[in-house]
């Protein structure tokens, strides 16, 4: 009866433990853009970044879902080897001037299919590169909800809306933030890695990794830090008892 305390000082400890490790793995599988800035009124080329986050089901199609708030005039995806892209475009409420001309109708979506045997497998991650533009210049940000499909059938929902000042969503949408041009009209090119040289996205994915690497560290260390706490609580405790017994 004794021990009691003990053993509950213990369980809560693990319970502790496990959770703080259960909530610090997912957290950095995200879909997100690459680079995630761009200039306002000006073109630009991004890579739907997409890790796979199951350890037992593949990744076997992407869904982009352009926002028609901002309809861009102009969008064109990169080939990419084992993977077919489907564009779906929709007619505007309001017809939009670009360049002195009305455009009617905007991509509203991209669609990414793996052809047979090509797939996203566990531990990895695809990037799918797509030519923007012009971008808005009334908007900072521009929001692209996104799905994922699994072999299995399941559907990582990349929907929610990420709020500053407020914790990050489980599931939170890809967003590319736009700045004002310095000095410029609004016309120019944002300076991005040439389509089809994937050198500088390789630099990013291994930053990405490595902050994700040192967070996990830090995590894990904090993990530590208290379950040794508690397991030195949990001593002594118990060497309080053990003399308290043999004093009686």
């Amino acid at each position: 009866m004794r021990s009691l305390p003990t053993r509950r000082l213990a369980a809560v400890a693990l319970t502790a433990a496990a959770s703080v490790v259960a909530l610090a793995g997912p957290a950095f599988a995200h879909v997100t853009v690459n680079p995630g800035s761009a200039t306002q009124g000006g073109y630009t080329a991004v890579d739907f970044r997409v890790p796979n986050e199951s350890d037992t089901a593949s990744t076997v199609k992407l869904e982009v879902n352009l926002p028609l708030d901002h309809p861009l005039a102009s969008v064109r995806t990169l080939p990419l080897p084992g993977w077919t892209a489907t564009v779906e475009k929709a007619k505007l409420d309001k017809p939009i001037k670009v360049h002195g001309n009305d455009v009617t109708e905007a991509v509203s979506k991209i669609t990414w299919t793996a052809d047979a045997g090509t797939k996203i497998a566990p531990g990895q991650f695809q990037e799918f590169r797509v030519s923007l533009g012009p971008l808005p210049t009334d908007t900072e940000s521009m929001e692209f909800k996104t799905l994922q499909t699994y072999d299995n059938g399941d559907i990582a929902r990349w929907i929610d809306e990420s709020k500053e000042g407020q914790p990050e969503p489980a599931k939170p949408a890809p967003v590319l933030k736009l700045t004002k041009a310095a000095g410029g009209d609004g016309h120019g090119v944002t300076a991005t890695p040439a389509a089809g040289a994937h050198g500088d996205s390789s630099d990013q994915a291994a930053s990405a990794d490595a902050k994700s690497s040192d967070s996990t560290a830090r995590t894990l260390g904090v993990v530590g830090i208290v379950v040794g706490v508690i397991g030195t609580a949990v001593g002594v405790l118990g060497l309080r008892r053990k003399s308290g017994g043999s004093a009686s």
